[in-house]
């Protein structure tokens, strides 16, 4: 009996662990190691935030989905991936071996970088992580009772643009719901060089769209900014010039603000050489292997991806979710050729394919592939996208319930996307 390993209890993970099953003999045995006994559905981790989703409601128990559907779980998570000898040691001491491996951690959140910045210490709030989003939830209300300045943005280094966009947009609309908008003054702070960047040098007339978004709900902004630190109440930042050189530095008063941090690799993974990049994302080739140790695969955003070129601000390229579950198709075809002693061929499509929910409504944009020179480039707004997004959410919950892999969703999307930018030509 073989054993493929999967490190990370996401949505790489759990989607790896399930098309593994699907396509694996039942003889050959399927690990799924977390650092957490539950699964959560990030992507509506904004709407916890504000109130429109309960934490219980996007959340899951990984031992009871695994256990169902014939999937081995161990859920205290791993102190260090041994490659050399294809063991993980876990937190409490205990070596798993395995024959493949395929880590889909997601990414550690580096708050450690800006001083006084993220929920755990800091005084800024996160939707990274649905408790983390909980207690951002917590902190909205406050601001209800006592409204004030709200400052939403990125740190430098980040990589994620799109949940912050989201976030700050849907806090509008329920500010408005609660009819204190007016009384909220809100600023966008990002190291993108332009609003609509995204780590990923704009799709289509993402610029145009979410510029005019901002304008429309009286959301400022400032570009090309790096946040140097927070204290209690005031955010310290610099902006930069085109050449990267300090421009000006500039303080923002907040009651609230919610600032997504830069990504790094895992500690489980830190500085193993070969293994990792220097910031400790995982090195794999076109079929998500890992150069340095062929029996060790990655998924997600743990995987390094260059960024899409320089930027006066340090900023990453995203991982889109429709990227995400084709990196683990690949990557199941790939091992299942492996066992039977074949080379792998397949690759991933590593399009992006996104929907931005902004609470009222929202930008879809497309970008295939996502590192340019693209054949697709388009982006849209419209109300069918905050529907579409709570589709994706049911879709999801109900995929990891059911352990079903096929792909209806991202095939009804694109189809959706493929006739509005129809009605939009016509």
């Amino acid at each position: 009996m073989t054993t493929t390993a999967i490190l990370g209890g996401g949505i790489g993970g759990i989607t790896q662990a399930y098309e593994l099953r699907k396509e694996l003999p039942k003889s050959h045995r399927i690990l799924l190691i977390s650092d957490s006994d539950r699964f959560e559905f990030t992507p509506s981790n904004p709407w916890v935030a504000v109130g429109w989703r309960k934490e219980q409601q996007i959340v899951l128990d990984l031992a009871e989905l695994m256990s169902r559907h014939g999937i081995d779980f161990i859920g205290q998570g791993a102190k260090r991936v041994h490659p050399v000898t294809s063991e993980i040691e876990l937190n409490d001491g205990s070596r798993e071996s395995y024959d493949y491996l395929v880590i889909a951690t997601g990414p550690k959140l580096a708050f450690d970088e800006v001083p006084g910045l993220g929920p755990d210490g800091g005084f800024t709030q996160s939707i990274c992580k649905t408790p983390h989003a909980t207690v951002a939830c917590t902190d909205f209300e406050k601001l209800v009772e006592n409204p004030g300045p709200v400052v939403v943005g990125a740190a430098p280094g980040a990589s994620c643009f799109g949940p912050a966009y989201e976030y700050a947009f849907i806090l509008d609309t329920e500010l408005k719901r609660r009819k204190i908008r007016d009384r909220v003054p809100m600023h966008f702070v990002t190291p993108e060089p332009y609003i609509g960047h995204l780590g990923l040098d704009g799709v289509g007339d993402t610029k145009s769209l979410l510029e005019s978004e901002l304008r429309d709900r009286h959301i400022k902004w400032t570009t090309n900014a790096k946040i140097t630190s927070v204290e209690d109440g005031v955010l310290h930042a610099t902006s930069v010039d085109d050449d990267g050189n300090d421009k000006m530095s500039f303080d923002l008063p907040f009651a609230h603000a919610m600032i997504l941090p830069a990504f790094k690799g895992v500690d489980a993974v830190a500085g193993i050489e070969g293994l990792t990049n220097p910031r400790d994302f995982i090195l794999i080739d076109e079929y998500q292997r890992n150069p340095a140790y062929p029996n060790v695969y990655a998924v997600g955003v743990c995987v390094a991806i260059p960024p899409v070129g320089p930027t006066p601000v340090p900023t990453g390229a995203p991982k889109t979710g429709y990227m995400i579950e084709s990196m683990v198709s690949a990557t199941t075809q790939n091992i299942r050729a492996a066992i039977e002693g074949q080379q792998g061929a397949a690759r991933g499509s590593w399009n992006a394919v996104c929907l931005a929910d902004f609470g009222d409504s929202g930008v879809a944009f497309v970008a295939l592939p996502q590192i340019p020179p693209r054949n697709t480039n388009w982006a849209a707004k419209g109300k069918w996208v905050h529907l579409a997004k709570a589709a994706y959410e049911k879709y999801f919950l109900h995929k990891a319930k059911t352990g079903k892999t096929e792909p209806y969703y991202e095939k009804a999307v694109l189809k959706m996307l493929g006739t509005s930018r129809l009605r939009e030509q016509n």
